[in-house]
């Protein structure tokens, strides 16, 4: 399975511009180019919260396929909002358990300059 083509494949991350750069054994990481469309501020560049939140959802889903090599749809997401992204948003994604029926990884979201945005808690159905 291709992983990283999968996740770019999928038409809403596609649409924001999430780009997963590279996933292997639990570990997955990403960006999201920011532009103005995905601002929540109409006078200066600030990412939505969603944005952060999708960013964080895929990145996290992605480290998780490297080991059940199948999709695996969100069950819950706990999300921490630290700051507003202003410029390009990065994700790394480590999983923390992987059971036979729920895997559940941890997601940080920063800024280019390695400033938390976000601290995330992603849970996923994996059988």
């Amino acid at each position: 399975m291709d992983i990283e083509a999968f996740f770019e494949g999928m038409p809403f991350a596609d649409l924001l511009g999430v780009e997963v750069t590279e996933v292997s054994d639990g570990h997955a990481e990403g960006y999201l180019p920011m532009r103005e469309e995905l601002s929540w501020n109409e006078d200066r560049l600030m990412a939505h919260g969603g944005v952060t939140f999708t960013l964080a959802d895929t990145v996290g889903g992605a480290a998780l396929v490297s080991l059940v090599e199948q999709p695996v749809p969100t069950i819950d997401m706990r999300i921490d909002y630290l700051e507003a992204g202003t410029g390009d948003l990065h994700a790394t994604a480590d999983v923390l358990r992987l059971g036979n029926e729920v895997g559940t990884v941890e997601v940080e979201v920063t800024d280019a300059d390695g400033t938390a945005l976000a601290d995330v808690r992603g849970v996923y159905k994996t059988g």
